[in-house]
């Protein structure tokens, strides 16, 4: 891609070598991906959001080109790192943009440091409310990977070679958005992403560190939390086949300040198969933020 609209960057945080790219300037916007994604999920975004903000997108712990530690991962350490790389940043205050592995970082966060969050915008998130339902008899065929990938011989499989990797890979982007063509022009990017050393690995990681919470929701349903405080704009995929609409029901007894609407041409990837949408709804959440 030529003519891009941001650069790259490396950032040494306490334990931790962070790639990100940065455009723009104004309020800090920090937009964080999901699994199987890295920063370049982001490419329709940051372009039209860098004329209104400082747009920053890191690969998260464990992904992209972000460096991949050889210990067990947790949701704490990826929280701890969005706030050492806002340190290094020098930024104080700042808004979140997230979805799927994102979404829980930005609500620990928002739980922890709400007083360094202007705003909260998600795309099909991850939140206690779900509780039980991942579980559902007629959803148990949505999320056999989130097991899958915490077996030994995960990576071996799915790495095997460049064409497993696309197959595997391809299956999610295609599955999971409302159009299954919409990664078309991006697929032999995200199969180069997931052949980088310890990518695949990286990202597998992450269903290890998030079991033990998942299976409590599993378990024992939807806990009872203090709402987050911190104002919220939830746009959801109305074809996405691994996060329900219906789900949305219990959105406002975790979020005291929120607003829930629906994308009825998207699928999991919102900010990605509609992005005049979510570019739109984003600076219009933000702006004066």
């Amino acid at each position: 891609m030529s003519n891009e609209p941001w650069t790259h960057h490396r950032a040494r945080l306490p334990g931790l070598g962070v790639h990100y790219v940065r455009a723009g300037t104004g309020l800090p916007l920090v937009l964080l991906h999901g699994w199987p994604e890295f920063w370049m999920t982001w490419r329709k975004n940051i372009g039209l959001l860098a004329r209104h903000f400082d747009v920053v997108a890191p690969d998260l712990r464990g992904f992209g080109d972000t460096e991949k530690p050889a210990a067990p991962l947790a949701l704490d350490d990826l929280v701890a790192d969005l706030g050492h790389l806002a340190d290094h940043l020098g930024v104080t205050r700042f808004g979140i943009v997230a979805h799927d592995v994102g979404a829980w970082i930005a609500q620990a966060f928002a739980r922890h440091h709400p007083d360094r969050v202007s705003g909260l915008f998600f795309f099909n998130v991850s939140y206690p409310g779900i509780g039980k339902r991942w579980a559902e008899a007629d959803h148990l065929v949505e999320i056999w990977y989130q097991s899958f990938h915490q077996l030994p011989l995960a990576c071996a499989l799915v790495g095997y070679n460049r064409d497993t990797v696309r197959l595997y890979i391809r299956h999610f982007l295609t599955h999971w958005a409302g159009d299954s063509h919409a990664f078309d022009e991006d697929l032999e990017a995200y199969v180069d992403n997931f052949m980088k050393p310890g990518n695949l690995e990286g990202g597998f990681k992450w269903y290890t560190a998030i079991n033990a919470t998942r299976l409590a929701l599993i378990r024992d349903g939807a806990p009872k939390l203090a709402k987050i405080a911190v104002p919220t704009r939830v746009l959801w995929g109305a074809r996405d086949p691994l996060y329900k609409t219906a789900w949305t029901d219990l959105i406002p007894e975790y979020f005291a300040d929120v607003r829930v609407d629906f994308a009825d041409g998207a699928g999991h990837f919102v900010h990605y198969e509609t992005p005049d949408l979510a570019n739109k709804e984003i600076i219009q959440f933000f702006k004066g933020r």
